[in-house]
């Protein structure tokens, strides 16, 4: 919702240039409450969304899909720069294209940054592939590496682990084209030769710390700052319980990858428990993995035990290394382009004659460079460098995912090519297709429960009860499914009682269906619990002041309009509501009568009201509380203010025709009430206006006519019957006047007037008995009333020469 239904960035009438100077989810980068996401390529394109199509979700979801084909198609070229042609290739991108860890990123409109950034990613690395292989043939190597630093740049600008392509490619470089081993690095360093290597690693270096300055600078040279729900690790009071909580999580991370089984949409909270002690066994998953890790690391990084030198080449006993390849040099190199040899075809899984155009890389060589593409985009998410705002987030495992399907292919492939039986050969072989084929199954259940906001939150009850319960009530309430959406929250509420927003969610739907008392209750917690909700604070103000607490009320809303937006999550939500409050403090004053406070009131919203603001009703307001201090010309300017934000706005229609009439452009004002009629021709509220200017012109069977509407349409609101009851009285329609007259004593049984009007209508009609009893009625509820005791006394006198009883005979 944030990023793109409630988004100003995205709306037409808003600047271009404001997705760069905003993050993510539209607010200013510098405010203290500003998530620092920022992806202005990822906004740009949901803007463009936007334009063509609205929130109509299927072009959204069209450029999810088709940026996922060109990701999984570049990746498939990466993969065949590295494994050759042939079915292992294939089956790295097959693999890519199929996992289920991406389905969040593809099927979730927002993870479109994670995608569009794996775009650029790979164009980076690409470019500097070639960089590499053109280096000291062409000028034109330069012009790659222009390409390498511009689409780093975009791809940190779609999302910022994308900066990471730089050091990829430098570790592509290093140990992939040079071939370099651990002990190698640093006598290669001091070679003349490498001058070419190192000014190419420099100049990565030197950009990406370039890239990473400006973002730092740009978002306010301020870290985000995170709720205890979002990352409750890094909340956390205990050193070791954050250590070893955060040395666990690339561990799930991993086996969500190699396993997922099961998949959530949200796993903040308490999703992933966290690791408070040594004897807790996930450690063993932690000490195994890292373990695993660095095996794998220090077996591909390693010299080959027995090595000699031969004309500026090592070869190892003049032998072939386990690609089929011959070994080139792994103390000097050459800066150009590889020669030529034949790949094997035991290597490729395929039976090819046809020779390679370049040397492949070592199973060795590709190992290192897929551990760098699994752990070196990570990074950012491991809370190495700075907290951030999630647990685990599968969106982010999209790029890392690059690196688990080279080096689970690469695995699969050495294994084929080390066994010498044809049995094992295709049993490996039909192991690997077979996973593919599972990942892809999985692909298609998940992709299910994306079909629809209730299953999504429904599938994730089990991973994150807390955050699904409560999004499932959401969902339910919109489906009016009330007693399931109340079920929903509470079930929220059980697994963590402290969540303000569902403390709120449930407090609203109590008092939209009327259960005032409980949800003061609930609003009154959620408070408690934030007491910068500023939403919270606003419903309790509405409710009091609907009671007659008109103190208590004001009160509220003055609290309300004092809480500042700093550190806020959603600081444009926190200034609608307070903006509510304030409107509702100024209809407040304007009820008592107090129209300059109201006017002060009403004029403070205005200076904090968001742009989002629908400011209509206010500017309404305004021109009412103007109107009522016979400030016309004033009252005029706001009246049109209002039509002018919302040329539809219904009231603003009624309350200028008012105006219109009572400085006697009459034409003018019918066509403000008739355009309100024509607006919204199912409100009663607009026929009775219409009514009282016809009553006004004379016009009384027309006024009779517009009244009768009124009622009929909204029959359950007072202020239009009894306001429809008078205007047939006043047209001398007596009988149609008294059956409203007793639909509004009916509506309010306990209000004077309303009795008081009834007899005096009853009166009229000769109905004297019935009037009498409502006379009384509404001198036990108004003694002192002078009208309603002229009129019963008139009408005892009636009884008496009638020689009816009457109750005081």
């Amino acid at each position: 919702s944030r990023a793109i239904k409630t988004n100003q960035d995205l709306l037409r009438e808003t600047p271009w240039t404001h997705i760069f100077y905003n993050d993510f989810w539209g607010t200013l980068l510098t405010h203290s409450g500003s998530h620092k996401s920022y992806r202005p390529l990822c906004t740009l394109s949901f803007r463009l969304n936007h334009a063509i199509g609205g929130l109509n979700p299927w072009s959204y979801h069209l450029v999810n899909v088709l940026l996922h084909a060109a990701v999984t198609g570049l990746f498939t070229s990466f993969s065949k720069i590295l494994l050759g042609d042939g079915c292992w290739t294939f089956m790295a991108g097959l693999m890519f294209a199929s996992h289920p860890i991406h389905t969040e990123a593809v099927a979730g409109i927002v993870g479109r940054a994670d995608v569009g950034a794996s775009l650029f990613f790979l164009l980076s690395l690409l470019c500097y592939i070639k960089h590499c292989s053109t280096r000291g043939y062409s000028a034109r190597t330069w012009g790659w590496f222009l390409g390498t630093g511009l689409c780093a740049g975009c791809s940190m600008l779609w999302k910022e682990q994308g900066v990471t392509v730089l050091a990829v490619s430098a570790v592509y470089d290093v140990f992939v084209f040079h071939r370099l081993k651990m002990k190698q690095l640093l006598p290669a360093i001091y070679k003349r030769k490498n001058l070419s290597l190192f000014l190419s690693i420099s100049l990565l270096t030197f950009w990406g710390t370039s890239l990473l300055g400006a973002r730092f600078y740009w978002m306010g040279n301020k870290p985000p700052s995170f709720s205890n729900s979002d990352n409750p690790a890094a909340d956390s009071d205990s050193l070791l319980a954050r250590a070893l909580t955060f040395f666990y999580l690339p561990t799930k991370n991993l086996w969500l990858l190699l396993c997922p089984d099961t998949l959530s949409f949200d796993w903040s909270m308490d999703a992933v428990p966290l690791l408070k002690t040594v004897c807790d066994w996930r450690n063993l998953h932690t000490v195994a993995f890292y373990t695993g890790l660095l095996l794998l690391a220090y077996y591909s990084l390693k010299s080959p035990r027995l090595e000699r030198e031969h004309n500026g080449r090592a070869v190892t006993n003049g032998k072939q290394n386990a690609n089929g390849h011959s070994c080139h040099s792994d103390v000097e190199y050459r800066n150009s382009e590889l020669k030529p040899s034949f790949a094997s075809k035991v290597e490729n899984g395929i039976k090819n004659s046809v020779s390679q155009t370049t040397q492949l890389p070592s199973t060795e060589n590709i190992v290192v460079l897929s551990l760098s593409l699994l752990i070196i985009p990570f990074l950012p998410a491991t809370n190495l460098f700075f907290y951030v705002g999630f647990v685990i987030a599968e969106r982010v495992l999209y790029i890392p995912s690059m690196g688990f399907c080279l080096l689970i292919t690469v695995g699969a492939r050495a294994l084929y090519v080390k066994v010498q039986k044809r049995f094992l050969k295709s049993l490996i072989f039909y192991a690997t297709a077979t996973l593919i084929v599972f990942y892809g199954l999985k692909t298609v259940i998940r992709n299910g429960d994306w079909q629809n906001e209730e299953m999504l939150y429904r599938s994730g009850i089990k991973v994150n009860p807390a955050k699904a319960w409560g999004n499932l009530g959401n969902v339910l309430k919109s489906q009016s499914k009330i007693s399931e959406a109340e079920s929903a929250y509470r079930n929220a509420l059980y697994y963590r009682s402290n969540m303000a927003d569902m403390l709120y969610n449930l407090g609203l739907l109590l008092q939209e269906n009327s259960r005032f008392a409980e949800a003061l209750h609930y609003y009154k917690l959620a408070i408690g619990s934030r007491p910068t909700l500023a939403s919270a604070y606003l419903n309790t103000g509405i409710i009091l002041m609907n009671q007659g607490k008109t103190e208590e009320a004001r009160r509220t809303f003055l609290k309300c309009s004092e809480i500042p937006d700093e550190n806020l999550k959603d600081p444009h939500a926190h200034k609608s509501s307070v903006t509510s409050c304030l409107y509702n403090l100024g209809k407040l004053y304007h009820e008592q009568g107090h129209y300059e406070e109201a006017l002060t009131v009403y004029k403070e919203a205005i200076q904090k009201m968001p742009r989002q603001f629908a400011p209509q009703s206010l500017y309404n307001m305004m021109g009412e509380a103007y109107m009522r201090m016979s400030k016309l010309p004033e009252a005029e300017h706001w009246y049109m203010e209002s039509l002018r934000s919302k040329t539809d706005h219904i009231p603003a229609h009624l309350t200028y025709g008012k105006l219109l009439a009572l400085t006697g452009r009459k034409s003018e004002a019918e066509k403000f009430f008739l355009k309100a009629i024509e607006l919204d021709p199912t409100k009663g509220n607009c026929y009775m206006h219409y009514g009282q200017f016809l009553l006004e012109e004379a016009r009384l069977l027309e006024a009779a006519e517009m009244a009768k509407k009124a009622a009929e349409l909204d029959s359950t609101e007072f202020d239009v019957v009894f306001n429809a009851a008078h205007m047939l009285r006043q047209a001398s329609l007596n009988e149609e006047a008294e059956k409203y007259y007793d639909l509004a004593a009916r509506l309010r049984p306990n209000y004077p007037a309303a009795l008081m009007n009834l007899g005096a209508i009853l009166h009229l009609n000769g109905r004297l008995q019935k009037a009498e009893a409502n006379y009384l009625r509404a001198l036990q509820l108004k003694p002192d009333d002078v009208i309603t005791q002229s009129n019963l006394r008139k009408l005892w006198n009636i009884m008496e020469k009638q020689g009816l009883k009457t109750s005081n005979t």
